[in-house]
């Protein structure tokens, strides 16, 4: 009976290591952060969470200038920290940065366009392509597609791929 009561507390034990590494990797790509703003002599308060099994670093306060066009620069800075995080910890990390609510915004923008391409879908009975989208926002798309009982799929290569929304799996 011991033996499966230690089980048991080794299993419950693993998820908080991996908050304490997720946490770690938000903390690593922080300081990245807070260094380059101090560089290029930018103010922003930078708040670090874990959601979704993931690290969340968000920028407050630091303007638009770091979001960029279409969210570009933000993508690049994104990158450049997770690229911090694995020089300083030896592990790849899957945060998500945000910077002045620009993906929260983008994402209710999203689930706007996806609502209006679902509703041409059901009722001419067509797929509906969308625009190309980076990763983040194809995800947010196929989860909401997904969450009224539809299909999609991704379709086309590197900055061309885009969603294509069915009414059902294409057999």
């Amino acid at each position: 009976m011991s033996e499966v009561i230690e089980v048991v507390e080794e299993v419950v034990a693993e998820p908080d290591d991996q908050v304490d590494g997720l946490t770690q990797e938000g903390e690593t790509a922080a300081d990245y952060l807070e260094e380059l703003l101090d560089i290029a002599d930018l103010d922003g308060d930078i708040d670090t969470y874990v959601e979704a099994g993931r690290p969340q670093v968000s920028i407050l306060g630091a303007g638009e200038k770091l979001v960029g066009a279409n969210g570009e620069v933000l993508e690049a800075l994104q990158d450049l920290s997770r690229l911090a995080v694995l020089t300083k910890l030896g592990r790849h990390s899957r945060l998500m940065l945000d910077i002045a609510g620009y993906r929260e915004k983008r994402r209710q923008e999203i689930k706007e366009i996806v609502a209006a391409a679902i509703a041409e879908v059901r009722s001419s009975g067509e797929p509906v392509a969308l625009a190309a989208m980076n990763p983040f926002e194809r995800k947010i798309a196929h989860d909401t597609v997904a969450a009224e009982g539809m299909y999609s799929e991704s379709e086309g290569e590197a900055d061309k791929r885009h969603v294509v929304i069915r009414v059902a799996k294409p057999e």
